[in-house]
């Protein structure tokens, strides 16, 4: 049975979720706080966490960042905020989608089981993983594209491979920058489109209309596994 945790500070909404989410056929633990998250987590071992930002204890920020630090268990981030910025901070720390109260409860479970199949799509192969049509020996610095061995410099294996360990997922341009790049990068973001560029046209059979490799508008990338040729 599919686990998933429930950290939410207000009761009405902490049973309402709890309730629809056992109706739905998942286990569920709630917890109204946040300093009891973090072991709740690591006890439970849930499949998907689904978090407020703004609680006692520990922030859901704070709560993401622990979380991140040793597991890439899905994060849905609950908040009655909703500017840009919001959204951009709770993917710069790792969260994997972003829902605003007050949401449909039909609309919520649409995002869990979208991103309980993304996550179950990334297959774990001997050194590496193989995700739509690529595969990547990370040993052996290896890709396969559609079967076929392609060469590519290390930036860009490295770009490649984090998209793709992050299938699904929102990644942010200073995320991507400061993991390939490192944190004391202080070039602009063009180098990151460039790299981006060079990808599609190696991945996409339609470099102008990628399927793959999508630009999620004023934030970042991410690699679309769901992506049909």
């Amino acid at each position: 049975m599919t686990r998933i945790l429930v950290v939410e500070d207000e009761e009405s909404i902490r049973e309402s979720l709890a309730f629809l989410l056992v109706k739905e056929g998942y286990e569920v633990q709630a917890i109204i706080n946040g300093s009891e998250a973090f072991e709740a987590f690591e006890k439970f071992d849930p499949d998907l966490v689904l978090l407020d930002i703004m609680l006692p204890g520990l922030s859901g920020v704070e709560i993401t960042k622990k979380i991140r630090q040793k597991s890439q268990t899905p994060i849905i981030m609950l908040t009655a905020k909703d500017t840009e910025l919001d959204k951009v901070l709770g993917l710069e720390i790792g969260a994997d989608d972003y829902v605003t109260k007050p949401f449909s409860g039909r609309e919520l479970l649409a995002r869990i089981k979208a991103l309980l199949r993304r996550t179950g799509e990334v297959i774990s192969v001997d050194g590496g993983l193989k995700v739509g049509p690529i595969e990547i020996d990370q040993d052996r610095h290896q890709v396969l594209i559609r079967g076929q061995e392609t060469s590519m410099p290390l930036k860009e294996f490295e770009l490649l491979l984090y998209l793709t360990q992050n299938s699904g997922r929102v990644l942010t341009r200073n995320q991507l920058i400061d993991r390939i790049w490192g944190s004391d990068y202080f070039g602009d973001t063009k180098t990151l489109d460039v790299h981006i560029k060079r990808l599609r046209a190696r991945v996409e059979k339609d470099p102008a209309k990628p399927k793959y490799l999508q630009t999620v508008r004023g934030v970042g990338y991410k690699f679309e596994n769901k992506a049909t040729e």
